[in-house]
């Protein structure tokens, strides 16, 4: 059986390679490719032979998968699989894994470092102090006693909220399934949009969430308030947010995620926004989530031979 890995994973390939032997024995040819590649040409020639392919974020669509006539699993080592063409796949008869829970904690983290960062303007002032300057103007404020919003509660949100939650904050939630905890409060999407301090999203992208927050629902959130985005860029609409962060009508947001992987054009709407903090999707990549990840791939990969698939799309 042949698995190739199509792209390197963040664990040096020694490791990686032995983690995978360790998991899955010699019954297996594991080919690995220490470099990424979009092109569909080049993915076909890596892909086409392989019974099992491992990839992370970049398209891997029906103009590839139709010249590989082994394929019979796709692990995609990420959370969301919106860049596989899975309805194709299915046709097929070709299992999806994704790698859910190993960037739990890795996100949540930023959204942290998000949140305090803009509230108590750490970026500012650090250019001030190199400049001579004071505190003057940049008082920020605590998060204790704030009212903190999380739009979807899957494990990245459910983690967030109980940060929140031992910071102090009163935690809200909007959700399609809600959990059964006492420090979450549900309410709509519109009331929690306009009651928030702190916002923050955490849905994965797909035809019911795309362009969910847009102008009605930044129009509702309230004076002084921050968002933050750490799924997916298509949730929401940048220019409106834009437009209300250059109003002055919230104080800040936080954003990982674009309409498109990075390099983003230097003209995107939040990128000349007021008061933005840009990161260009890095809230998954720690080391320890890497390794993580790589656990996840060859246990998904060997529960699948052993006719148990798991983390199936």
């Amino acid at each position: 059986m042949n698995i190739v890995i199509l792209e390197p994973l963040g664990v040096a390939k020694e490791k990686l390679l032995g983690m995978g032997r360790e998991v899955l024995g010699d019954s297996v040819d594991l080919i690995y490719y220490d470099t990424r590649t979009e092109d569909v040409d080049e993915l076909i020639e890596r892909s086409k032979d392989a019974d099992v392919v491992v990839l992370s974020n970049f398209q891997y669509p029906k103009a590839v998968i139709e010249h590989c006539d082994h394929l019979k699993m796709v692990c995609v080592a990420f959370t969301g699989v919106d860049h596989v063409d899975v309805a194709y796949c299915k046709e097929r008869g070709i299992v999806v894994c994704n790698c859910a829970g190993y960037s739990t904690a890795a996100v949540a983290d930023l959204v942290f470092g998000f949140v305090i960062d803009l509230m108590r303007n750490i970026l500012p002032c650090n250019e001030v102090i190199r400049k001579q300057g004071t505190k003057d103007g940049l008082v920020g404020c605590e998060l204790e006693g704030k009212k903190f919003g999380i739009i979807g509660t899957g494990a990245i949100g459910m983690r967030t909220a109980r940060i929140a939650d031992a910071f102090g904050c009163e935690v809200y939630g909007y959700s399609r399934t809600k959990k059964d905890v006492d420090y979450i409060q549900y309410v709509d999407l519109e009331e929690l949009m306009s009651i928030c301090d702190v916002v923050s999203v955490h849905v994965p992208f797909n035809e019911q969430t795309k362009g969910m927050i847009g102008a009605k629902e930044f129009a509702c959130m309230k004076e002084g308030s921050i968002f933050i985005n750490t799924s997916r860029g298509p949730v929401i609409d940048s220019q409106a947010l834009a437009d209300v962060l250059n109003a002055g009508k919230i104080a800040g947001a936080g954003i990982d995620v674009f309409e498109m992987e990075p390099p983003i054009p230097e003209e995107h709407p939040l990128l000349t926004a007021k008061n933005v903090i840009a990161t260009p999707h890095v809230a998954f990549a720690t080391k320890e989530a890497f390794e993580k990840r790589a656990v996840i791939v060859f246990d998904n990969i060997k529960k699948w031979m052993e006719g148990n698939p798991q983390n199936v799309m």
